[in-house]
């Protein structure tokens, strides 16, 4: 999970005094509060088994999926309301929104057609492809494939093996004006370790790619697939060499490098930069923030030295394996094959219509989005959500207060940060406008290539406009949450805002546990490792004092230090600073969150429900919230590439905090004990 940030002290002040009705909603059924989990283990030994260990026991992962837990069990609920939805709109709507809906979906959901068409939709980016005959060729080519497919949740990454990836944001060292952000790319594995990594499970891994790229070539008749395969992956490789790791990517101040548009010739020599920003729309931008400088250098000269020929097959490839899933059924299942099957331990490719949601998410995502909140997302249950947040911007405010180590100079702007926090519940206030988006009924490629060029140009029409701090990166349909640390604003999508996470029927306790840690989580990304480089207004600029950032820093290496010591597999432990900002935000969170449940007490004791006290209720809603098994291979993905921990360990994060030993009567006997003194207190 991902979580937001807030909108303001004093709207926090405000909601705080219509309270949230505590007592009224007491009487929740045991089964409620304690289903799923093991009473025979010891909550002290391992807290995540003891809140979870029933329901793991009895679980199997569906078939088409790499994990399932909490999350996965939401985004399954939300597509099947999606597709209803979708449904809803009758065979042929005639306008608007509600049309393109219907003809996007209905188009992904035609196999038959797609298999008919076979490869003629690529026809036109394949022969363009081939028509690259110079290095200028080579570059305008490059620069065409831009586009703003950036991972919202890792915005320091993109998803598709395009040469680099585009994000349009707010400037960090100018808050008012928005920037272009070049980033890392070109790699059809999901990181530069693939390739580096000289593991035996990494080589597996490797010679099944190789092979996957073989059989993609082949599947569209290129006689000298096999052959071509291996300058494919060496491209790659050389790629991937030139690129920096995820824990530096995630190093603000080493992503922070203007560069001019005249900079790029002398800092990247080898690529005609002038043909790749003229074939990008990107002529006119005076200024890129290019996020890693080594892997544009790599590029440039990758684009000099190695042979045209190379570059059009690697093009071509990567032309077929974004487009599989709206070509014929052969490129599908070779597709699912490698990235679901081998990456991530899948057995089963997912329901057409599944896909076809997601597709259609993906392309008309506030459209869809704006169908899902009038149907699923009432107003009173913004308004109770709005109401724990508040609770949680209060707690933060006293937290900051009671720091006996932070300076009153940092007091006082982390205050005026937390004031100026914008929280986004349920969906924007804004919608978007896909007036220009042209769906055809039938053309399933075509959609999909015309709703990426459309929220490229959408993205582009930022430069030179003032910054929109209400812009959401999130569709109310995502199961998930995000914190955007340089516009001070946090997104909160309708259908994270559900059970077991929230739930009007739960109490308080529960509630504040589970969303409530949540919300703090995202609230807390303001002020980790990275959001406190940020100050009130968005600006990189060290606005700590030299002696508060060491003890901060100091707090965060002991942590960091805590996941480097959970071994998932024998040859593979946690990432403890690759995964920092995530754990500072999940202890954080917690801690925020379990005060403001006492403060939404209002002084009057907390109510026992099922025989569990209020800090039973809370804590076990917790590690509730964490409930989820995962395949091994995905598993080991996610260790490799993401910046958080696995879910298991971060409902661990209990163990720092005092209330929970008090709870649970941990003694210095089990296994996830801490000194008082090794507790790690953030904030």
């Amino acid at each position: 999970m991902n979580i937001a940030k807030s909108a303001g002290a004093a709207f926090a002040v405000a909601i705080l005094s219509s309270g949230l009705g505590t007592a009224a909603r007491a009487a929740v059924p045991r089964a409620n509060i304690e289903a799923g989990m093991d009473p025979a283990v010891a909550p002290g030994d391992d807290f995540f088994r003891y809140a979870n260990g029933g329901w793991l026991a009895r679980t199997e992962i569906p078939p088409d999926r790499a994990s399932w837990g909490t999350d996965a069990m939401l985004a399954e609920l939300t597509d099947k309301r999606t597709a209803d939805l979708i449904a809803g709109l009758g065979a042929s709507p005639t306008t608007g929104d509600a049309k393109k809906i219907a003809d996007y979906f209905a188009s992904f959901m035609d196999a038959a057609a797609i298999e008919k068409a076979g490869l003629a939709p690529l026809r036109p980016t394949l022969s363009r492809i081939a028509a690259v005959t110079t290095r200028a060729d080579l570059a305008a080519e490059l620069g065409s494939e831009l586009r703003a497919d950036v991972d919202v949740l890792n915005a320091t990454r993109i998803h598709t093996a395009r040469p680099m990836g585009l994000w349009i944001a707010q400037d960090l060292d100018d808050p008012g004006t928005y920037a272009a952000f070049l980033l890392q790319g070109g790699l059809g594995m999901p990181d530069r370790d693939y390739y580096l990594d000289s593991s035996p499970k990494m080589a597996a891994i490797r010679t099944a790619y190789k092979a996957h790229i073989a059989k993609v070539l082949a599947l569209a008749g290129i006689k000298n697939a096999a052959a071509e395969a291996p300058s494919i992956f060496d491209l790659e490789l050389h790629l991937a060499q030139s690129q920096v790791s995820r824990a530096d990517t995630e190093d603000v101040r080493k992503g922070d490098n203007h560069w001019s548009r005249e900079a790029f010739s002398t800092k990247a020599p080898g690529l005609d930069w002038g043909a790749f920003f003229k074939a990008a729309r990107l002529s006119a931008q005076p200024t890129f923030v290019v996020w890693q400088p080594g892997a544009a250098t790599g590029l440039a000269a990758l684009a000099a030295s190695e042979p045209l020929a190379v570059w059009r097959a690697y093009l071509v490839y990567h032309a077929l394996d974004r487009a599989s899933p709206v070509l014929p059924k052969a490129f599908v299942d070779e597709h699912f094959a490698f990235y679901g099957h081998t990456l991530s331990g899948t057995p089963v490719l997912r329901e057409r219509w599944k896909r076809a949601v997601d597709s259609t998410n993906d392309a008309l995502g506030d459209a869809v989005g704006r169908l899902y909140a009038e149907r699923y997302f009432s107003p009173q249950a913004k308004a109770r959500v709005q109401a724990i947040a508040a609770n949680l911007l209060v707690a933060f405010s006293h937290r900051i207060d009671g720091l006996d180590w932070m300076s009153p100079e940092t007091k006082t702007r982390a205050k005026a940060k937390l004031a100026v926090l914008k929280i986004g519940v349920g969906y924007p206030d804004r919608w978007r406008d896909y007036a220009g988006l042209g769906i055809v009924r039938g053309d399933a490629l075509g959609n999909s290539e015309r709703a990426g060029l459309f929220e490229y140009r959408r993205n582009l029409a930022k430069l030179g406009s003032p910054v929109d701090r209400g812009e959401w990166v999130m569709t109310p349909q995502t199961v998930n949450a995000v914190n955007l640390p340089a516009m001070n604003a946090l997104n909160f999508p309708a259908a994270y805002l559900q059970p077991p996470l929230y739930d009007p029927a739960a109490s308080d306790a529960e509630n504040y546990g589970a969303i409530g840690a949540t919300i703090g989580h995202e609230i807390s990304h303001s002020f980790d490792n990275t959001g406190a480089l940020f100050d009130a207004s968005g600006r990189l600029v060290d606005w700590w004092t030299r002696a508060d950032l060491a003890h901060f820093e100091a707090a965060g290496a002991a942590l960091a230090r805590q996941y480097d010591a959970y071994r998932p597999f024998p040859d593979l432990a946690v990432n403890g600073t690759q995964t920092l900002s995530e754990n500072i935000a999940d202890l954080a969170g917690l801690s925020a969150a379990h005060e403001a449940y006492l403060i939404s007490l209002g002084g009057h004791p907390a109510p026992v429900v099922a025989g569990l006290s209020g800090d039973r209720q809370f804590f076990l809603a917790y590690g509730r919230s964490w409930r989820d098994k995962t395949r091994a291979a995905a598993l080991r993905r996610q260790i490799i590439t993401d910046g958080h921990a696995p879910n298991e360990y971060r409902a661990d994060t209990v163990r720092n905090l005092d209330a929970w030993y008090a709870a649970f009567a941990v003694t210095p006997g089990n296994k996830l004990y801490l000194a008082p003194n090794d507790r790690v207190r953030m904030w």
